[in-house]
C-alpha cells in the first residue's frame, strides 16, 4: 500500500547519549551509569515513559516522572523494541528500582543501533479515543502511537497533507498539529510544539488513569 509522505525541515535535534561503566558493585553484575536514556515501562500492557539511569546483567533503576501504579506484570522496553521482563525492588521518590527475571545483555540493552526500531524516538503506543477538529468538522479517530514530536491517529475521513488540525483526548491538553504522511485509515502528525520528556510522561500517565474508570467508547466534552 503506497503512502503519501510531507516531510517536514527538522528544528530540533538529539542530544548525545553517554555510558559509562561503573565498575563490579558488591550487591551484584557491573553496573553501568547513564546521563539519559528513554525507555518504556510495560505495566499491565500499557506503555508509560521513563527514563533509565543505570543497568546490569540483573536489574536496572529508571527515573519515574509520576507515582507507579498499581499491576499484576511490568517490563521494560527500550528504544530498539526489546522489551525485559522484570520485578520491583525499591521505590523512593521518583527512582525505582528493578531485578530482571532472567540475566541479560547489558551491551544489547544499552545499544540503540540494534532491533527493529533502532534510533527512533520513543514511541508511546495509546489506542485512546480522540476527536480531530479540522476544516470544520469534529472527527471521531483512534490515537494508535504518541512520541515527544508526532503521533499516529486512525480516522475515517482522508485528511490533507500539510493540513492543520487539531486534537483532543483524555489526559491531554488540546493539541495542534499538521499532518505529514498518510495511510488511509492511518495519519502521521508533526506537533505545532513538542512536548517536554515529564509533560509526555505525566499526560500518559493520566490518559491510562482515566482509561482504567472510563467506560470504551466514551469521550470528554470537547470544544
Amino acid at each position: 500500500m503506497s503512502q503519501d509522505v510531507f516531510r517536514p525541515e527538522m528544528t530540533a535535534h538529539s542530544a548525545p547519549e553517554v555510558g559509562q561503566a561503573s565498575g563490579a558493585e558488591l550487591r551484584g553484575a557491573p553496573r553501568f551509569t547513564l546521563l539519559v536514556r528513554s525507555a518504556k515501562l510495560i505495566i499491565d500492557g500499557r506503555e508509560y515513559l521513563c527514563v533509565l539511569r543505570d543497568a546490569s546483567a540483573t536489574g536496572c533503576k529508571v527515573r519515574l516522572f509520576h507515582p507507579l501504579p498499581s499491576y499484576t506484570s511490568l517490563a521494560l522496553e527500550t528504544s530498539s523494541g526489546e522489551r525485559f521482563a522484570m520485578e520491583l525492588m525499591w521505590n523512593r521518590d521518583d527512582h525505582a528500582g528493578f531485578r530482571f527475571f532472567d540475566m541479560i545483555n547489558v551491551q544489547r540493552l544499552l545499544d540503540d543501533k540494534c532491533g527493529l526500531y533502532a534510533k527512533r524516538q520513543i514511541r508511546l503506543k495509546t489506542d485512546a479515543e480522540a476527536i480531530v477538529f479540522a476544516n470544520g468538522q469534529q472527527i471521531r479517530a483512534m490515537m494508535r502511537d504518541i512520541s515527544q514530536q508526532g503521533a499516529c491517529i486512525e480516522c475515517p475521513e482522508r485528511l490533507m497533507l500539510r493540513q492543520p488540525v487539531r486534537i483532543e483526548t483524555v489526559g491531554f491538553p488540546p493539541i495542534y498539529a499538521k499532518v505529514v504522511w498518510r495511510q488511509q485509515p492511518r495519519h502521521g502528525l508533526v506537533f505545532d510544539r513538542g512536548f517536554l520528556m515529564e509533560e509526555l510522561a505525566q499526560n500518559i500517565a493520566k490518559m491510562h488513569e482515566a482509561q482504567g474508570s472510563t467506560p470504551p467508547g466514551r469521550f470528554r466534552a470537547a470544544c
